[in-house]
């Protein structure tokens, strides 16, 4: 399993309506603060804060076609103008199971990256892509 730390971080945070709102750094927009939003948002800071990802090598909440189907990956970081890792948040009470994972995979034969993760907050799981296998990684790679 993936160790994480969230780092500290001042998000801002609005209310309009009945509703609260996060500005995401990566888009640079505000948009809805959901459970699983409230987990990306602080997966994100801890790729930018803690392991360094440069802010524009990093994509959030994109269409992709998988198998004729229309999907949107949640986080996506890019290495040399291509998908490097792909990374599923799901909010906090969902486990992490074989289903996010196939979920994930599915991305993957369009994005066909090296790395990908699964998380919902508490759980979180890594895996580098190695000749049609996957290695489970206690650590993300250095970009």
């Amino acid at each position: 399993m993936l160790q994480l730390q969230f780092p500290q971080y001042n998000f801002r945070i609005k209310k309009e309506g009945n509703k609260h709102l996060v500005f995401d750094e990566v888009r640079r927009r505000w948009v809805t603060l959901s459970p699983e939003e409230w987990v990306r948002q602080n997966f994100l800071q801890y790729l930018v804060q803690v392991k360094h990802y440069p802010l524009s090598l990093i994509s959030v909440e994109k269409i992709i076609k998988v198998a004729g189907l229309t999907k949107r990956y949640d986080v996506v970081v890019y290495q040399n103008n291509k998908p490097w890792m792909v990374v599923e948040c799901k909010e906090t009470n969902t486990p992490m199971n074989t289903a996010v994972i196939e979920q994930i995979l599915r991305y993957n034969m369009a994005l066909f990256v090296k790395y990908f993760v699964i998380t919902n907050g508490y759980q979180s799981f890594a895996y580098e892509i190695c000749e049609n296998a996957f290695i489970e990684i206690t650590d993300l790679p250095e970009l």
